[in-house]
């Protein structure tokens, strides 16, 4: 559902940035008044993870439409809200800068319809909600097919609104709309089978990973696998989803660019102006591997290249920015004996 610059005005793109800016703020706020470094290398394992895994489009069977994970719930729902966002914004700005996958000028927009949605709705007034007095196999799958359609659908309606106020003639409010709302229903349901996968594994392993989970405290649930080991497993899972899987994903337009080519008969629409320009100028600059490929290049290799490159890259960037801007600091204890 990443959208391209040619879908939104520059106004309604401003708008988006300082929105998502705002959320972003606040988030690195409430992130640094947590004490808990262990979350540091989740959250780089967790991007790497929700990279590769947005890579991995899979056909919605009698569409002609493929989808892919979002992973906005999913990172909320082991991180929490405020850092789940933070490491969503990590994986769209890799996806935007070096694999020109999203307008630079629609950043903002794909921030809020895929990051905000997701890890804010989706864990406050749905995971922790479902997660108060406990988890468990059946909670975690209700959560997380309940959080990703929802998420998914506000984040589609949002897509719509942005073009309508854009001013998209060649996309209709209520047609497209209509159109975009029913194929991301079917989408956000695998995306919530995924999810409910994932976060199973990760309470069989390692039950404190997930976030807002109360626990009766006589009854503490053992993991099955180390700290070290949970992490070294989704990383590992990371580097077959980008390196290997990502080979064999549908080739069909995802939702949104079926969406488009069922109203407006094509996948891809024009904008002119410097604005624009400038934006594709820079991405143009910055992708060193666009559409996931070497440029000039349709190799296998490109591909798998890409997914394990763009990993390592969102791990960087999302420890990096934990150290950057002091995140999970640990506090002085201020108390007087």
């Amino acid at each position: 559902m990443h959208m391209a610059d040619a879908l939104v005005a520059p106004a309604v793109a401003g708008t988006m940035y300082v929105l998502s800016t705002g959320a972003a703020g606040v988030s690195v706020k409430k992130v640094r008044e947590e004490n808990d470094p262990k979350k540091i290398p989740v959250m780089g394992v967790m991007g790497a993870f929700v990279f590769a895994t947005q890579m991995l489009n899979f056909t919605i069977p009698g569409t002609g439409s493929s989808g892919h994970l979002c992973g906005g719930m999913m990172l909320s729902a082991m991180l929490g809200p405020y850092a789940g966002f933070l490491t969503m914004i990590g994986v769209l700005l890799v996806q935007c800068l070096l694999f020109a996958d999203g307008g630079l000028l629609a950043l903002g927009c794909n921030i809020w319809n895929m990051a905000f949605y997701g890890c804010f709705i989706g864990a406050l007034l749905i995971w922790r909600p479902i997660m108060k007095k406990g988890a468990s196999r059946l909670k975690i799958a209700i959560a997380s097919i309940l959080g990703c359609v929802l998420t998914l659908q506000l984040g589609a309606f949002s897509v719509t609104l942005e073009t309508f106020f854009s001013g998209i003639t060649e996309l209709p409010f209520s047609v497209f709309m209509a159109t975009m709302q029913p194929i991301h229903l079917a989408i956000g349901f695998v995306e919530g089978l995924i999810t409910a996968a994932v976060l199973i594994f990760v309470n069989e392993a390692r039950p404190e990973l997930l976030w807002g989970v109360g626990r009766d405290e006589n009854v503490v649930k053992e993991g099955k696998l180390s700290f070290k080991g949970t992490i070294l497993a989704i990383a590992v899972a990371a580097a077959i989803c980008g390196g290997a899987i990502s080979l064999f994903a549908s080739a069909f337009p995802d939702g949104l660019e079926w969406s488009m080519e069922q109203v407006a008969g094509t996948t891809e629409l024009e904008a002119e102006g410097g604005v624009y320009d400038t934006a594709a100028g820079i991405q143009e600059t910055t992708s060193l591997l666009p559409d996931y490929a070497f440029k000039d290049s349709e190799s296998a290799v490109g591909t798998s290249f890409s997914g394990i490159v763009g990993a390592l890259v969102v791990v960087g960037v999302c420890v990096g920015a934990s150290y950057a801007f002091r995140f999970f600091r640990k506090k002085e204890n201020t108390k007087i004996a």
